[in-house]
């Protein structure tokens, strides 16, 4: 049967749906900044974006056919695309496990959240934040808390050289600073 004229249903989309995997345990670690940015892209999808495309969809439909009316078939897609991130968010936020780097403040061993500097075995010098699986950006030098070169890391202490394996080989790396961010402090 020809894939033009199979029927596209909400449960579909649903199947091909996977969350990111979490290491054994299911614990979804995060930072409260990280938590937040979460919670307000969820409320914003729920409070604004949503209503918006269903009143254009509601207009749309109330225009007649149905069939090629671009306003009415893009406005059902796009609300199928924001119902399955509310779900997706709505679960992630669920499984969160809050944890508040800033408690580590002045600490040398590497924990969740800690900015860390190590060098490779050819002097380069590289530095990463170590943040949740929901709210790692790689391009800003966030990773997540399951990668390998965090796993390799977590627990060290500065000064500690370890083993980071990688598919294409093993590299030794030396852990050269730890740092936190500084706690806040409340004002009487």
């Amino acid at each position: 049967m020809s894939k033009a004229f199979t029927k596209e249903t909400d449960d579909a989309d649903d199947e091909d749906l996977q969350l990111p995997p979490l290491p054994t345990g299911g614990k979804n670690y995060i930072t409260p900044a990280g938590y937040a940015r979460l919670k307000s892209e969820l409320l914003d999808l729920i409070d604004n974006e949503r209503p918006k495309v269903v009143d254009i969809v509601h207009w749309a439909a109330s225009n007649g056919d149905r069939s090629e009316n671009g306003d009415y078939i893009y406005g059902k897609k796009r609300l199928r695309e924001i119902d399955r991130r509310i779900r997706f968010l709505t679960k992630r936020l669920e499984l969160a496990e809050i944890t508040d780097p800033r408690v580590h403040f002045q600490n040398k061993q590497v924990f969740f959240g800690s900015t860390v500097t190590y060098a490779d075995d050819s002097g380069l010098e590289r530095t990463v934040t170590i943040l949740g699986v929901d709210e790692a950006d790689s391009s800003k030098g966030e990773v997540s808390w399951v990668s390998p070169i965090a796993r390799t890391l977590l627990k060290a202490r500065e000064g500690d050289v370890l083993q980071l394996v990688t598919p294409a080989q093993v590299t030794e790396i030396e852990v050269i600073r730890v740092t936190y961010p500084a706690p806040v402090t409340k004002e009487i």
